[in-house]
């Protein structure tokens, strides 16, 4: 592809060079520079690319992308080199990466779960739901990537850095995918790895504090602003009303038509009638005219929200309700709350809770496992 055809959206950067050059691919990482490369400098928390442009230019960097503010006398340009200079290089890579793999996520529905707790959870479920339903999903997030039951990768992160996430996109529109379900960390929000990626549902689940650290959030409020992110340029959301940010989370994003669940407030979607099994968990819903019993394999009240989330998404697609109940039925969640059959005739459970609002969930859920 072009560079030209590289910079279409991109605003506010200068260039010196050749734009009608051949881009063959684009990379952050000069160890991934190939003859004919696009390197995008990025300011790390840990390194400075801007260290390494020498390096990619002698693997074969046909262009590169630097902050506006680099030293330009500090490293050494060939005359001939093309050159961009951009105001923020890290928004600008997942531009570029769009347009790169040609807009990928205008080719399916996009649906993105964003929360403190139970993204990974509520992601499986609506994958469960639509693929009962009929239909091909892909599915991006903290345990591996998936198209359908193919895995394509194991993860290294919540959310891809823009360039992997687009080439995912690419990957499952060209398998004629109906639909992404992705985990959407605050994180890959507030560090743009997600800009351009055309989102038609967003789900929040709920918030408390985590990730707040010199690497990730300064505060509370940065935290939550880097979640509503998603909510500002999405059309259609879902939000936990039982949990205390959905009210503003409703006021800030005011473009987004949000409908609302819980257990206790009043909301579009209420769970009534709940018990909770050493095994499982169900509840009455209304779906359609009917109060239906749901049941789900994972106990533990939060199964309860995550399901709730997954059949407000189902339920604004038109899904028949006895679909929904079946891709809730018997869901196995890898590592969340994973029962492992065995011929000891002893529970073995398996769930990486990683915070201690999680774990403090899990220990409460498995003491209806103990016999003492």
């Amino acid at each position: 592809m072009k560079l030209k055809e590289l910079l279409v959206g991109i605003e506010n950067f200068k260039i010196k060079g050749d734009v009608e050059l051949e881009i063959k691919s684009i990379e952050n990482n000069s160890k991934h520079i190939k003859q004919g490369s696009l390197f995008v400098a990025i300011k790390g928390f840990d390194f400075d690319g801007h260290q390494f442009v020498e390096q990619a230019i002698e693997n074969g960097a046909v262009a590169v992308m630097l902050d506006i503010s680099a030293d330009l006398k500090s490293i050494k340009l060939p005359k001939e080199m093309t050159v961009i200079l951009s105001t923020d290089t890290r928004a600008d890579l997942a531009k570029l990466a769009c347009n790169f793999y040609k807009n990928p996520s205008r080719h399916f529905k996009l649906i993105g779960v964003t929360g403190t707790k139970g993204k990974t959870t509520t992601t499986y479920m609506i994958k469960s739901i639509l693929e009962k339903a009929g239909y091909k999903v892909g599915l991006i997030g903290t345990i591996a990537n998936y198209i359908g039951e193919d895995m394509i990768c194991e993860s290294n992160r919540t959310t891809p850095e823009s360039l992997e996430l687009q080439e995912l996109f690419y990957k499952m529109a060209l398998e004629k995918v109906d639909f992404v379900v992705m985990e959407v960390s605050s994180q890959s929000l507030k560090l743009h790895r997600v800009d351009g990626s055309e989102f038609d549902m967003a789900v929040f689940t709920n918030f408390s504090k985590d990730h707040i650290s010199l690497k990730e959030h300064r505060d509370m409020e940065d935290y939550f602003n880097s979640k509503l992110k998603l909510f500002q340029n999405t059309p259609k959301g879902f939000a936990n009303s039982d949990d205390f940010k959905c009210e503003r989370l409703m006021y800030e994003a005011k473009n987004c038509s949000i409908k609302t669940y819980s257990i206790d407030n009043s909301s579009n979607l209420i769970a009534k009638d709940i018990t909770i099994t050493n095994a499982s968990v169900d509840f009455k819903v209304k779906l359609g005219q009917k109060n239906e019993r749901v049941k789900v394999n994972i106990p533990g009240r939060y199964s309860v929200y995550n399901s709730l989330a997954a059949i407000s998404v189902a339920v604004s697609l038109g899904i028949d309700t006895e679909k929904i109940k079946e891709g809730l039925a018997n869901i196995v969640i890898p590592g969340r709350n994973e029962l492992i059959l065995n011929d000891k005739d002893v529970t073995i459970m398996i769930d990486y809770a990683h915070t201690p609002e999680s774990l403090e969930n899990l220990l409460n859920s498995i003491k209806a496992y103990t016999t003492r």
